[in-house]
């Protein structure tokens, strides 16, 4: 019997024995066989079946809401870019706010409202630009959006308000008339 392996000092590979690595035809060729038809293989049944709009829990996209997502972006974005500028001049917006709470005195934490004012901006800035990004995502996968810049609008401005209150309520005609008020 003949041993397989090559001898050591023989550096050459193996040689294929008894057609190892020939293919079916050329086997079939050379035994003088016919050749093997061809092997299709069987479709194989898709297992996930197709999701549809329904099935994903989103419905498909109707214009309505396109055009009501679209109208209070807009209007969201010209709340905040007039929002901005009162912000960036609170003395304004602060006299306004003593008037309507019928406060008597005048505004005197310009810096620090300054400063709450950028806070506030930025806030409603970084807000408005989440919230677009998110309307338009589901705008594409087709599902109802008009409720995100309705939400967004409500939890960024009462973000930016809490950031204007804090210069407000620590200004001293307001400390002033609150200590009146609570006596």
């Amino acid at each position: 019997m003949s041993d397989p392996r090559p001898h050591p000092a023989d550096p050459s590979p193996p040689r294929p024995q008894f057609g190892e690595y020939a293919t079916p035809e050329e086997q079939s060729r050379r035994a003088g066989r016919p050749l093997p038809s061809p092997v299709v293989p069987a479709p194989v049944p898709n297992a996930e079946p197709a999701v549809t709009a329904t099935d994903a829990g989103s419905r498909p996209a109707h214009p309505v809401d396109r055009i009501a997502s679209i109208a209070l972006l807009a209007y969201g974005l010209w709340n905040v870019i007039t929002s901005i500028f009162q912000f960036l001049n609170p003395s304004a917006l602060m006299a306004t706010m003593l008037q309507a709470l019928g406060i008597s005195g005048t505004f005197s934490n310009y810096e620090q409202a300054r400063i709450w004012g950028i806070v506030a901006g930025s806030i409603l800035i970084a807000g408005w630009l989440a919230t677009a990004a998110w309307t338009v995502q589901r705008l594409r996968r087709g599902r109802l959006t008009w409720w995100v810049p309705v939400l967004g609008g409500v939890v960024f401005v009462m973000l930016s308000s809490f950031c204007m209150m804090v210069p407000f309520f620590s200004d001293p005609a307001v400390v002033s008339f609150l200590n009146g008020q609570l006596k």
